[in-house]
């Protein structure tokens, strides 16, 4: 908690003027966000978002969309956002719908020294995740107003990010040999499509992109649980074709599959499943499979997080904020090196400790002012809502 207080108390540094500009202009703007991003989509009638011409918009596309017991597609944040990770061209229309719904600027904890600071929240979700406010923390609205967030003059952020971490965590407590080799490879989705015998031992991520992304696709599949006929329409195969690949993936990483069915196994029979440091989840009548197959790396991620984090503070180095899967750190220009080492190696001590001596990689992203940080997911976004203000600004 002490390493909590720190992050709460240091803020993540955001541009004030822009911030301020957003602020002031924000009803007029989302109303010309909705134009602007709707003529690629078609969904929207003024500012509402029309469930019918959405469905048409799905079938024009030929996407799967989970759909509720009335048969109407789910319109739900979470949906969206697992959904935008298989098809990419959802991810703006996301980002629409999260501007819409959920975004105010002004609901932004900013201080007076532009600062954003609110309460953390440490294991507020039943992974033991943070879960701030979603309104209030940088990180909780939209993925484009990440671009608020700008380093002080003199000093640098870094953003650091276990890369694919819920395979490397399922791949070391599952103790599969054949998944813990994919995930050394350093791209696990070509490594798969190797073992599978489809792609040559020698193919890169650039001579082969078409079947490390249909092998990618079978990795994510399988982790938000997608049955054949999804698939096979994500990927426009048949069901036997689909069901091909998916038998791939069971047959090649077959100890991961032992265990990921005898987690369900014991959540039902035991009422309880719980992580390596023991933080419980329990298991009722109303927790779905998928809940108890997706605990153990939601829950040991949330566990290595916090390890990762405590080990960073007591090593001396600023942490501002725990972002999922990924912490960001502030620093002087002239030391922010040395804490983004510092910073990498607290994290792969903290996935040796939580995955028994299995060690996770770390990807590193740095803004030194005067540059703003950016999300590759909402950077379309940012770049037409500033246009928007520029042309205001006239």
């Amino acid at each position: 908690m002490k390493a909590v207080a720190a992050m709460e108390h240091a803020g993540v540094p955001i541009d004030g003027p822009s911030h301020s500009r957003l602020v002031g202009t924000w009803e007029d703007l989302r109303r010309q966000i909705v134009r602007e991003v709707d003529q690629d989509y078609g969904v929207f009638e003024g500012a509402t978002f029309k469930t019918n011409l959405f469905e048409q918009w799905l079938r024009t596309q030929g996407l799967d969309w989970p759909r509720l017991a009335s048969g109407k597609p789910a319109l739900d944040d979470e949906t969206f956002r697992e959904r935008a990770k298989l098809y990419p061209q959802v991810a703006p229309l996301r980002e629409v719908r999260s501007t819409l719904s959920q975004l105010r600027p002004a609901d932004l904890a900013v201080g007076p020294d532009n600062r954003n600071r609110c309460l953390l929240s440490p294991f507020r979700s039943k992974t033991g995740r943070n879960q701030p406010s979603a309104s209030r923390f940088i990180f909780g609205p939209s993925t484009w107003l990440r671009g608020l967030i700008r380093p002080e003059h003199g000093t640098g952020i870094a953003y650091l990010d276990w890369g694919q971490q819920e395979f490397g965590i399922a791949a070391a407590l599952s103790g599969d040999e054949a998944m813990m080799r994919a995930y050394r490879s350093g791209d696990p989705y070509l490594e798969f499509g190797k073992m599978a015998g489809a792609i040559p031992s020698d193919a890169t991520k650039a001579s082969h992109p078409r079947e490390r992304e249909l092998y990618k696709t079978v990795v994510l599949a399988v982790q938000y649980q997608m049955g054949v006929g999804s698939l096979g329409r994500r990927l426009n195969l048949s069901e036997f074709e689909a069901k091909l690949l998916l038998d791939a993936h069971r047959s090649i990483f077959r100890k991961f599959w032992r265990w990921s069915d005898a987690a369900v196994d014991y959540g039902v029979l035991d009422r309880r499943l719980f992580t390596v440091f023991g933080w419980d989840l329990h298991v009722t009548s109303q927790t779905k499979p998928r809940t108890l197959r997706n605990f153990p790396m939601q829950a040991n991620a949330a566990e290595m997080l916090r390890l990762a984090i405590c080990l960073a503070f007591e090593r001396g180095v600023r942490v501002v904020a725990p972002v999922h899967d990924a912490l960001m750190i502030e620093a002087p220009i002239g030391e922010l090196e040395h804490a983004v080492s510092v910073t990498q190696g607290a994290m792969a001590e903290a996935s040796e400790v939580v995955l028994l001596g299995f060690r996770l990689g770390v990807d590193v992203y740095v803004v030194s002012y005067p540059d703003r940080y950016t999300d590759p997911r909402g950077e379309r976004m940012w770049q037409l809502v500033m246009g928007l203000l520029e042309k205001r600004n006239r």
